[in-house]
């Protein structure tokens, strides 16, 4: 039951700004229900993530099988260290499935590097176009072909890497461009089903699917690397991805109005907390403001540091691990796949507390700072401790866990914010700024391969001094410039004033 209780004058004038981030003449009062469309919404956006991560995350894991170790130009794997030999024994110990039922290949450090980072050459290209499309036809069309897209070429992948080296990397580009647009285009979803007050936690289990997604990969990849043969990686990813795809266009709708499955007192509780925020549609968007606007830039530049570090241990933790420890390709899965489980934990608990702060009068810029600091700077300085205090597998793996459960604070931080700062115009700053970040990934596999190619003995302290290093200054940029309240250029005006 929907309880709607008025403010009066005095009580609105004294309400802080950043509590509310709507000017809400009525504030419904609701407890939400995970049984409840919104909440359904937000767990099919979640297998959404999960499949369109696991596709992006599968070719770290495989490349350790489909890299012939042996090759002098191979030692170092994943653009960066390879699976060494003494890694199975012998070469003629070596599982027989791997050599019997998937072709290997001889790509040096480099190419490895640019075959990583083709993928993410679409993320510059498509996110904010992506954002803005979803804002105007419906994120239904946009994540759904999308999705289709990224599940098909998943599964030509093996075919264009017998075709040739500029066959895959064209394909791993074409595909980046298919998974950005998922990513990017989902956020407006939230423009007509998230509740403010609701937000934090809706897009914590939404995007907490890509850490399911990455742990799952990772996992199950190396499994079915060593008994099938690497390509099998890619036919069932893909495979589950084209299922994942039926589902969604059956299940998912633009707006709580036209969705068939949804109680009457939910869609009056959506729809009134959501109806003093206009559609971006309705106002163009004021370019010169957006340009200018510190807020903005401070969360690009946040985003582009989280995302240094989440490339860095998604890319990287599979080969640290094979290369420092030695160990096969088996433990190396369990092991590279533990830390994104308990991060999916995490990110979904984060969430949930960001919206609990928030209702004991904590100030929204305050909340979306303190998850900010918490995804970033302990991670970070985890990852640079790695040469240091790691003597073991098991002591490495422990710190690797804790910093990826850390960084998924930033969800309901950093990553969100837009929706605070802008409403009116969320789903293309949403993708401009993840478009904005998703530069990392394609910058991460080329200058930690060349690092780690140049200073085989002190690379890998090279690449997490560096990831330090930017993390950091992203951090410090958004906590003196980023802000909680909508600007002035997006709050609602007169057409004749723009």
């Amino acid at each position: 039951m929907t309880t709607k209780t008025e403010l009066s004058p005095t009580a609105r004038e004294s309400k802080n700004a950043q509590d509310m981030q709507v000017d809400e003449v009525l504030i419904p009062r609701k407890v939400p229900s995970l049984c409840s469309a919104r909440y359904g919404i937000a767990l099919v956006l979640h297998l959404c993530n999960f499949t369109t991560i696991a596709q992006n995350v599968i070719m770290n894991i495989t490349m350790v099988a489909m890299v012939n170790s042996t090759s002098p130009q191979s030692q170092f794997n994943g653009s960066s260290e390879g699976l060494p030999v003494d890694s199975f024994g012998d070469l003629s110990k070596a599982p027989k499935s791997l050599s019997a039922k998937a072709p290997v290949y001889d790509w040096s450090p480099q190419i490895q590097g640019i075959i990583f980072g083709a993928v993410g050459y679409g993320g510059i290209l498509t996110m904010a176009p992506s954002g803005y499309l979803a804002g105007r036809v419906g994120t239904k069309r946009v994540v759904g072909i999308s999705l289709f897209a990224t599940s098909f070429l998943t599964l030509c992948i093996p075919l264009a890497a017998d075709f040739g080296i500029v066959f895959l990397i064209i394909t791993r580009i074409v595909q980046g461009l298919s998974q950005c647009s998922v990513i990017g285009g989902q956020f407006a979803i939230w423009e007509k089903w998230g509740p403010p007050h609701e937000r934090s936690r809706l897009c914590s289990i939404a995007l907490s699917g890509m850490l399911l997604g990455c742990f799952s990969a990772i996992l199950i990849g190396g499994f079915i690397s060593e008994t099938l043969g690497w390509p099998f990686v890619f036919y069932i990813f893909g495979g589950v991805g084209c299922v994942c795809c039926l589902l969604w266009f059956i299940v998912i709708y633009d707006d709580p109005i036209s969705y068939p499955w949804i109680s009457t007192s939910e869609k009056e509780y959506i729809i009134s907390s959501l109806k003093q925020q206009v559609r971006s549609s309705q106002q163009p968007l004021p370019i010169k403001a957006v340009l200018r606007s510190l807020p903005i830039w401070s969360i690009c530049l946040g985003c582009f540091s989280h995302q240094w570090l989440v490339s860095t241990m998604i890319v990287y933790i599979p080969t640290y691990i094979s290369s420092v420890y030695h160990v096969n390709i088996r433990d190396n899965g369990l092991l590279s796949a533990l830390p994104f489980i308990v991060a999916w934990v995490i990110g979904i608990v984060g969430g949930y507390l960001a919206d609990f702060l928030l209702t004991k009068n904590f100030r929204l810029i305050t909340v979306r700072k303190i998850a900010t600091i918490l995804g970033n700077l302990p991670a970070s300085a985890l990852i640079v401790s790695l040469p240091y205090l790691s003597s073991s597998y098991i002591t490495a793996t422990a710190l690797l866990t804790l910093s990826c459960a850390l960084s998924t604070l930033c969800q309901s931080g950093i990553y969100i914010n837009v929706l605070d700062i802008a409403p009116r115009h969320s789903s293309f700053l949403m993708g401009a700024s993840r478009g904005f970040s998703s530069m990392a990934p394609v910058i991460v596999p080329t200058v930690s391969g060349f690092l780690l190619s140049q200073d085989p003995e002190f690379g890998w302290r090279n690449v997490f001094f560096l990831l330090f290093a930017i993390n950091l200054s992203g951090l410090i940029f958004y906590l003196i410039f980023g802000e909680a309240d909508v600007q002035d250029w997006a709050k609602e005006r007169k057409l004749t004033h723009l």
